[in-house]
């Protein structure tokens, strides 16, 4: 059994890809990521897609996932929906199910053909236009709260930029954990917390950031720098617990 859905822009070519998604993904394709989950790019009807292959769970969470909770792959694509240019275009999912539990589930989305993630910029002093890309980058991001939209894993592997003539463009990816709401001052700037800025790269950020939303440049860089701090004292201390070398 299985339950799928396809963007409507897609639904005639791509039908017959979602539903035999299995033999494509484990047949060929290129894999751009391997860890606890899967990335592929997959090529069909001479599109370039990217293709999210979700872990099995386990007996507990197939039940989870199965009667209380939407999965991954279906809140990554009505995620897509809701937030549009913010990200990929998405194509669709689909979940399969054994013995009527879910068993695993892929998400398809179009490639995004970027250049580089927020992360080299942030590892590199020395990275072409680098302040430029910082200030860019607090526009974007203040364009994703205005729209009440919170990524609750905002990394630097998640945020895509692409050079474009003189323009640059954003894209967030691995999107199944969002929050929609109306964002006070300190839930946006902790937003850049999970970024691990060096204290130079995100005062830049959130000058910028404090300069657009009209607020004290100095209040919004000090909070900026604290929910930083406290971001990397927390998970230093669980490296540190491990007996693993951190990196202040």
């Amino acid at each position: 059994m299985n339950k799928y859905k396809i963007n409507q822009p897609f639904q005639d070519d791509f039908n017959e890809f979602l539903l035999n998604i299995k033999e494509y993904f484990t047949q060929g394709g290129t894999s751009i990521h391997k860890a606890r989950n899967e990335l592929k790019i997959i090529n069909y009807q001479k599109i370039d897609t990217v293709v999210k292959s979700f872990k099995v769970p386990n007996i507990l969470r197939r039940i989870f996932y199965t009667f209380f909770r939407d999965t991954k792959a279906k809140k990554s694509y009505e995620y897509s929906l809701k937030i549009g240019d913010f990200t990929p275009q998405p194509i669709g999912y689909i979940e399969f199910y054994k013995s009527n539990l879910l068993f695993d589930s892929y998400f398809v989305a179009t490639k995004f053909d970027y250049d580089f993630t927020i992360r080299e910029p942030l590892l590199d002093d020395n990275f072409a236009d680098k302040e430029k890309i910082l200030k860019a980058f607090a526009r974007f991001t203040l364009e994703l709260h205005n729209n009440d939209i919170f990524h609750k894993d905002y990394s630097p592997g998640n945020i895509l930029i692409k050079k474009e003539n003189d323009n640059l463009i954003f894209k967030i990816v691995d999107i199944n954990r969002m929050g929609f709401f109306k964002l006070d001052l300190d839930t946006r700037l902790k937003n850049f917390a999970k970024l691990w800025m060096s204290d130079k790269d995100l005062t830049i950020v959130a000058k910028e950031y404090a300069y657009l939303i009209k607020e004290d440049k100095n209040k919004c860089i000090q909070k900026a720098l604290k929910f930083s701090q406290k971001h990397k004292n927390k998970i230093n201390m669980k490296k540190r617990l491990k007996g693993v070398e951190v990196v202040d």
